[in-house]
């Protein structure tokens, strides 16, 4: 078995697949970009015996942060990420959720916002951040390279990239941190999106109708 372990938890009315990380050999864990259902979150913890050691941030959309205050402040939980470009996605959080009918939502600070090419423990397993704006100025991507899996938000999809037409959302700018930082990396990592099925990052340089070496000239 190996020793990461995770678990996808489709969570809000747009389905946005938060996960559920953990060491097999410590039973520490973190909840990867916690967008609502808090309960059902815990749930989940409690179900796999997992103890939350912290929380970890992709980017400042309240689907996939909406409930880390809560959640942080209920367990006595650091929270680490996203870039502190992402800044003010978070601080906005109570007016979007009131906006788009979720529940009350707050903001937060991050214990520790997040560079590219630093690295978050997870008990005994090292993640590698990548900051890949473009869908947010802030986003981050968490890599974990002995198990070829990656956490990428709402930067990359099986078949698709994510939006940019939102405030400092930038095409370019994602076009760039998938072609240049993901895919660098190797085909064969899988990845779980924010929305939608796991796919490869070799699949969709192969497939991807965004991002395909065949689309953008490689």
């Amino acid at each position: 078995m190996s020793r990461l372990q995770a678990e996808i938890l489709p969570v809000t009315a747009f389905q946005q697949n938060c996960s559920l990380v953990w060491d097999a050999q410590t039973m520490q864990g973190t909840l990867v970009d916690a967008g609502g259902d808090p309960d059902r979150l815990l749930a989940a913890v409690a179900a796999r015996g997992v103890k939350l050691e912290k929380l970890l941030v992709t980017h400042g959309h309240l689907d996939h942060c909406g409930v880390v205050a809560e959640l942080a402040e209920r367990l006595g939980l650091p929270i680490e990420g996203p870039h502190r470009d992402d800044a003010f996605w978070i601080e906005s959080m109570p007016q979007l959720a009131q906006q788009y009918g979720f529940p009350p939502s707050r903001s937060f600070v991050p214990d520790r916002w997040l560079e590219d090419g630093d690295r978050v423990q997870l008990g005994g397993l090292d993640f590698d951040v990548i900051h890949c704006p473009g869908h947010t100025p802030g986003h981050v991507v968490f890599h974990h390279a002995p198990s070829q899996l990656a956490f990428v938000g709402d930067v990359l999809f099986q078949g698709s990239i994510g939006r940019t037409d939102f405030p400092r959302g930038n095409h370019q700018d994602l076009i760039d941190s998938i072609r240049n930082k993901l895919f660098p990396r190797g085909d064969e990592i899988r990845f779980v999106p924010g929305h939608g099925p796991i796919s490869t990052f070799g699949q969709e340089r192969r497939s991807n109708p965004y991002v395909a070496d065949s689309v953008v000239g490689t």
